[in-house]
């Protein structure tokens, strides 16, 4: 073995005690193809797609059916809540909100206890809209998750949570699960 190779093989074997953990991706050979990162935003890019394409009749983009599901679903009630459901600021979720009451689908209400607080309700068409977005969401998934047995798919759903549980210990401000597109 070359000193450079050694040098660095003993860079990334001493790298775990410095970070209290594992160092899997060294700069000096990263790929960015093989890293989780990458992985996870092409398949979260690729489910999104596929959702997007099943909901074209609905005249649903991806950034309309996630705040019109979380809706539906209870998560948010108010333009600040489903904002921060949706990592959104205030401005784009007032624009996209505009768009979807163009649409029909829900209508703002300034609340009558607090004059500050807008709540969002669904319309009628906003709630069949919504009834449906779950079984493509479920078809979307099953297809990628096609060739996985019950128990890689649990075992996948825990690798990924601890991803997330790191995270969160990195940053108090990252996402938590559910989080962003639950797709």
């Amino acid at each position: 073995m070359s000193s450079s190779k050694k040098s660095a093989k003993s860079d990334r074997q001493t790298a775990p005690a410095q970070c209290a953990g594992i160092a899997f991706y060294c700069a000096g050979d990263y790929v960015p193809e093989d890293s989780v990162g990458y992985m996870i935003r092409r398949v979260l890019a690729s489910v999104a797609h596929e959702v997007e394409r099943q909901l074209v009749a609905s005249d649903l983009t991806n950034a309309q059916w996630v705040p019109l599901l979380k809706l539906f679903m209870g998560r948010a009630s108010t333009v600040a809540e489903l904002a921060r459901e949706c990592q959104l600021d205030a401005g784009a979720m007032t624009r996209l909100l505009d768009r979807l009451e163009a649409k029909g689908l829900c209508r703002r209400v300034r609340s009558v206890e607090d004059r500050r607080v807008v709540n969002i309700e669904l319309t009628l068409e906003g709630r069949q809209a919504a009834k449906g977005i779950p079984d493509v969401l479920s078809s979307v998934q099953n297809a990628h998750l096609t060739g996985f047995s019950i128990e890689e798919f649990e075992t996948l759903k825990g690798f990924l949570r601890r991803i997330l549980d790191n995270a969160q210990t990195l940053s108090p401000t990252t996402p938590t699960a559910g989080e962003p597109n639950d797709a």
